[in-house]
């Protein structure tokens, strides 16, 4: 069950690069006092795909997966979101059921809004209607860059290219070299890039083996970042069997 109370969420420096890091102070802090704030424990689901809602969320702490579910049943995993990002703005915005289900992968923080109460913020902030296109923008951009990647490279290939957005994003660096300290599963990588869970495991094998990186239970340590960029910039990186 999720914790709620009344006030903002926390006004420090979120991450650069974020919806919220683009808002000034003031402007940040009026945007988290307009809502609520909520406690979502590891595991809960923030919205479910289909979902007619139409509440925000904006990411204090804690990191969710965004994934998405065909008719078939194939899962993809779209995206992997966090501290100064936003959640559920296109559904705030059109009024149309949501296109993903939202996770948390961690115990999430958040500041919750109405859409009215973000409809009224970007009325009255012109630099918060300004930031939150350049988030919409910023994603639509991502997800041509993704469709561009799936039709011209392999599984093995995106996966890499997968680790070093993740490495961008979300590294911490440390004496062994940058964590990637995310809960995700081999499963979860798989349906981020489009292959199987084999591939990816081979793949993890085959970076292991080559000194790149290191595995433990739900955590990645890349020990030569540089040589993993490169990787990600090479034409291909096959791992299959000749």
């Amino acid at each position: 069950m999720t914790q709620a109370r009344r006030g903002g969420g926390p006004t420090e420096s979120p991450p650069v690069g974020t919806f919220l890091a683009n808002l000034s102070p003031t402007a940040r802090d009026a945007l988290t006092r307009a809502g609520r704030r909520q406690v979502y424990p590891a595991g809960t689901a923030l919205f479910h795909q289909g979902d007619p809602s139409r509440h925000v969320v904006l990411i204090g702490e804690g990191w969710v997966k965004v994934t998405s579910y065909s008719r078939q049943g194939w899962e993809a995993l779209l995206a992997i979101r966090g501290p100064g990002d936003i959640l559920g703005e296109l559904s705030a915005v059109d009024g149309r059921p949501r296109l993903a289900t939202v996770s948390g992968l961690t115990r999430v923080t958040a500041t919750v809004l109405t859409a009215e109460q973000l409809q009224d913020c970007l009325t009255a902030w012109p630099e918060i209607a300004l930031s939150l296109l350049r988030h919409l923008a910023s994603s639509l951009r991502e997800a041509d860059n993704r469709r561009v990647e799936y039709g011209s490279s392999n599984g093995d290939s995106r996966l890499v290219v997968l680790l070093v957005e993740l490495l961008e994003k979300h590294g911490v660096p440390s004496p062994e070299g940058v964590v990637l300290d995310l809960p995700l599963t081999q499963q979860d990588l798989a349906a981020s890039v489009g292959t199987s869970r084999e591939v990816v495991a081979r793949t993890l094998r085959v970076l292991r083996q080559r000194d790149v990186l290191l595995t433990r239970r739900r955590q990645i340590v890349v020990v030569q970042p540089d040589l993993l960029r490169s990787l990600a910039g090479s034409v291909s990186m096959s791992t299959s069997k000749p």
